[in-house]
């Protein structure tokens, strides 16, 4: 067994759903690292720790970003399983596999002329819940690099664009009527069913890219109503609208607006992460990941969801998810290919010491 996996073992025995216990996990990969003669750092923020380990000297830094939280999961999840070359348990494709990984490349570069090459790792503990309190405090403090790698689970391939996201709560109002006499009254559901017919059918949403088909657009939630035999007077949707990296939120919120009389609040914003595929960067990653694997082409693709990737977009850092091959992350069959960890470690290790 690999030292990559028996690290990945170790780490998914860590039930990190929980920030205390992410918090141990990170304690965990700095005495490790310790072990391997690597210094590193906590950094902490609104009670979330952060981890920061360099390595090499140069003017050009790649930053290795790695979330050591998951999501919930089952008791027996967090029993690694090898079986069929797979390694089951939470965490073990999202990402804990790409942690270990990075951990262990970063080990190796410690120890090779990396040139004009600084490598930072950074381990955070709140991607799963959006990143607020890590990744983007620690952009926002400075640690953002020339290249940014997150190993998010990406089957080797590269995803180099993300849409944004724009969580919204539309507040509308009628007028209550006896339920006998709905013609008396302006019912607040049937308003919102028809702004939400009319959402669909907006400009924006049914723009595309050589990406994506279009925008995600999902009615999370409608609330509405009390009795039966009262008209409603006020009614509530939900939206969760990922929009492509090719559009504006002002200009989404602008067209939602021209559609209805509703109060709109926003709950939750975030950037998209727009890349160019002839970033250098990105093709020399490409070039590298041909080299160590048996692939005749790099997929570059568009994710619909976001990752840490976003925080540093945001200030014009090249950022990317590439991670291991792995499936069913997030639910009770996750799995990671085990061959592919250490496949990944190398095209890591490859890429820094030529980026």
């Amino acid at each position: 067994m690999s030292k990559a996996i028996e690290l990945l073992q170790q780490l998914i025995k860590f039930d990190s759903s929980d920030k205390t216990v992410a918090n141990e996990t990170i304690d965990f990969c700095k005495q490790w690292l310790a072990n391997e003669g690597l210094t590193s750092k906590i950094v902490t923020n609104n009670g979330f720790n952060m981890l920061i380990c360099e390595v090499g000297q140069g003017d050009k830094t790649l930053v290795l970003n790695g979330h050591v939280d998951v999501v919930s999961g089952k008791a027996t999840q967090f029993d690694p399983v090898i079986e069929d070359s797979k390694l089951y348990g939470r965490g073990s494709a999202d990402m804990k596999a790409g942690v270990a990984a990075i951990m262990l490349a970063i080990s190796e570069l410690n120890q090779l002329d990396l040139k004009h090459t600084q490598v930072q790792l950074q381990l955070v503990t709140d991607e799963e819940v959006g990143g607020g309190n890590c990744a983007n405090y620690l952009t926002n403090e400075g640690y953002l690099g020339d290249f940014v790698i997150c190993p998010e689970p990406t089957q080797i391939d590269i995803g180099f664009q993300a849409k944004g996201i724009l969580q919204i709560d539309i507040e509308l109002s009628g007028s209550s009527a006896h339920g006998s006499r709905p013609w008396e009254g302006v019912n607040a559901i049937a308003k919102a069913f028809e702004v939400y017919n009319q959402l669909l059918t907006l400009p924006f949403a049914s723009e595309s890219t050589e990406f994506y088909d279009g925008p995600s657009i999902n009615l999370a939630k409608i609330h509405g109503g009390e009795v039966y035999n009262k008209v409603p007077d006020a009614c509530t949707l939900s939206f969760d609208i990922r929009y492509l990296p090719t559009q504006n939120k002002e200009q989404i919120l602008k067209e939602i607006e021209n559609i209805t009389d509703g109060e709109i609040h926003i709950n939750l914003e975030g950037p998209p992460v727009m890349n160019d595929k002839d970033e250098p960067y990105i093709q020399q990653l490409i070039n590298t990941i041909k080299q160590h694997t048996n692939k005749d082409e790099v997929k570059l693709f568009g994710q619909h969801g976001f990752a840490d990737t976003r925080y540093f977009s945001r200030f014009n850092v090249p950022a990317v998810e590439f991670g291991p091959s792995g499936n069913h992350w997030h639910g009770d069959g996750e799995y990671v290919e085990v061959e592919s960890v250490d496949n990944y470690k190398d095209i890591i290790v490859a890429f820094a010491q030529n980026m």
